[in-house]
């Protein structure tokens, strides 16, 4: 098959390019030129909000499938649709599993959960998306919901960062914060795994018309998420539990992303994508895509940076967590 990616040299979308080389599909990805791409994928150098960029690409070759990874607002998709109707056999939105409504009704997400998000912009942003490719587009559309998909260079965080500034805190022997009591049940996914149910899922006919999240089904709290973090770095973790709503309003910012997703229990039914590609099932636990992800910075010094003003922000939440408690304490 001929596959576009709009996005390809992403967290997710790189593992997504990679796995559909492994099986042989020819694959072209729009890119800003910023970073380096597989030598058997054609770049095409352009940017996403181009329109012209997009009806250039959809009239030099009719694609079998185009992936998008970089529409986040309505206006993205009828670009899209502009110029892809009627001339690719499979539209593939990447939309996210942060649209399932909250407050949850239940922890446990299928893809028929209703779709609202009163505290993040971004959900909301996905969710217009989809609801205009729901409609009459011309193009035969497949939704995918990722979760927190991490990959080789991630290390997950729920506040301070997603970068190596948590496990340096962690082996310089610093506190990391944790939201609430860390006991949030959550999803951890990387990107390999998430990947292989993508390009299950192109050229696949059943699958136009149809929404699919792709998670691992491991389930973790953030408690055991940050203990595997800190054992893939060889140290214990000194945790500093502070509620949601204290985290929120000192970060702002971030603020959206932790009320309206991580502070969540949201544990993820995958048995539709199971149903659409048989044999799917994530692969790789946490523990392993963690020792990878250190490892990964561990073999060169120059990845190893660290964020000054992520450490900001996690040093000024513990300290007005610290000064509540003491004050508690003192009556």
């Amino acid at each position: 098959m001929k596959v576009l990616f709009l996005g390809g040299t992403g967290n997710i979308s790189a593992a997504c390019v990679a796995r559909c080389l492994e099986l042989g599909h020819e694959v072209t990805v729009l890119t800003r030129g910023r970073r380096d791409v597989p030598d058997r994928v054609a770049a095409v150098v352009g940017e996403r909000d181009d329109p012209a960029a997009l009806r250039g690409l959809a009239k030099s070759t009719r694609f079998d499938c185009v992936v998008d990874f970089l529409a986040y607002r309505p206006a993205q998709v009828e670009a899209a649709i502009e110029a892809f109707a009627g001339r690719t056999g499979q539209y593939v939105f990447i939309s996210s599993a942060s649209a399932y409504a909250k407050p949850v009704a239940h922890y446990l997400i299928t893809e028929e959960t209703p779709l609202a998000n009163p505290f993040w912009e971004y959900a909301r942003q996905k969710i217009a998306c989809e609801q205009r490719l729901r409609a009459e587009t011309g193009l035969a559309v497949t939704i995918v919901r990722p979760s927190y998909t991490y990959g080789p260079s991630w290390i997950p965080s729920g506040f301070g960062g997603q970068d190596y500034t948590v496990v340096d805190r962690l082996r310089r022997g610093l506190p990391i914060v944790v939201h609430g009591d860390g006991s949030a049940l959550w999803v951890m996914t990387a990107a390999s795994d998430f990947a292989a149910g993508l390009c299950g899922l192109l050229g696949l006919e059943s699958a136009v018309g149809e929404a699919f999240h792709i998670t691992s089904d491991e389930v973790l709290d953030w408690n055991a998420i940050y203990g595997a973090i800190a054992h893939a770095a060889g140290v214990e973790a000194q945790l500093v539990h502070v509620p949601t709503d204290v985290i929120a309003a000192l970060d702002p910012d971030g603020a959206g992303s932790l009320r309206g997703d991580k502070a969540w229990s949201v544990v993820f039914d995958n048995s539709k994508i199971r149903r659409f590609v048989p044999g799917y099932r994530a692969r790789v636990t946490f523990a392993e895509g963690m020792a990878r992800s250190v490892g990964w910075y561990d073999s060169d010094a120059s990845r190893r940076t660290v964020s000054a003003a992520a450490n900001e922000r996690i040093d000024r939440v513990i300290a007005v967590q610290r000064k509540a408690l003491d004050g508690a304490r003192e009556g």
